[in-house]
C-alpha cells in the first residue's frame, strides 16, 4: 500500500488492519467477541477521503464506538467487492465472530454511523439472549 498515492493516516490513527481476499475471514475470526468493521474504499474515491477526514475530525467519538478496524481497497481486491456485492464506496461492515451484522454505505455522518454500529451490536445483543432462552427451554425447567 506504500506505493498507492492515499491518505492513510485514519488507517494509522484508528489502527485499522489491511484485509485481503486471502486474509479477509481469518482475521475476522480472530477477533473473537469484538463488533469488527471492514472500512470498504477505493483509490480515487472522492467519498472515501471525506469519510476519512470527518472521522479524523472526531477521533475520540470513533474511537468510543469500541470497534476493532479493518480496511480493504476493494479496486486492489476486487474478489472482497463481488463476495459482498458492492455497488459503491465507501462501505462499512460489521461482523462478529466472523459472521456478517450488517452494513452502513456511505457516510452520512457521525450520529448515521453510531446508529449503524448499535444496530450491528443489537444483534449481537440478540444472538446472546436467544442463546440464554434455549439454554432455559433446554432445562426442562
Amino acid at each position: 500500500m506504500a506505493n498507492l498515492p492515499v491518505d492513510s493516516t485514519a488507517f494509522a490513527v484508528f489502527e485499522m488492519q489491511e484485509l485481503s481476499a486471502e486474509s479477509f475471514d481469518a482475521a475476522l475470526e480472530a477477533v473473537g467477541d469484538e463488533v469488527a468493521v471492514v472500512f470498504f474504499w477505493g483509490l480515487d474515491c472522492f467519498n472515501c477521503e471525506i469519510a476519512k477526514k470527518a472521522m479524523l475530525a472526531q477521533p475520540d467519538a470513533i474511537r468510543a464506538l469500541g470497534l476493532r478496524w479493518f480496511h480493504s481497497n476493494v479496486y486492489e481486491h476486487r474478489e472482497l467487492g463481488r463476495r459482498f456485492m458492492l455497488h459503491g464506496v465507501p462501505t462499512w461492515f460489521f461482523f462478529h465472530r466472523g459472521k456478517r451484522l450488517g452494513r452502513a454505505t456511505g457516510w452520512h455522518g457521525l450520529g448515521q454511523f453510531e446508529a449503524a454500529v448499535a444496530a450491528a451490536r443489537g444483534k449481537v445483543a440478540a444472538k446472546a439472549v436467544s442463546k440464554t432462552m434455549d439454554g432455559v427451554a433446554g432445562t426442562g425447567g
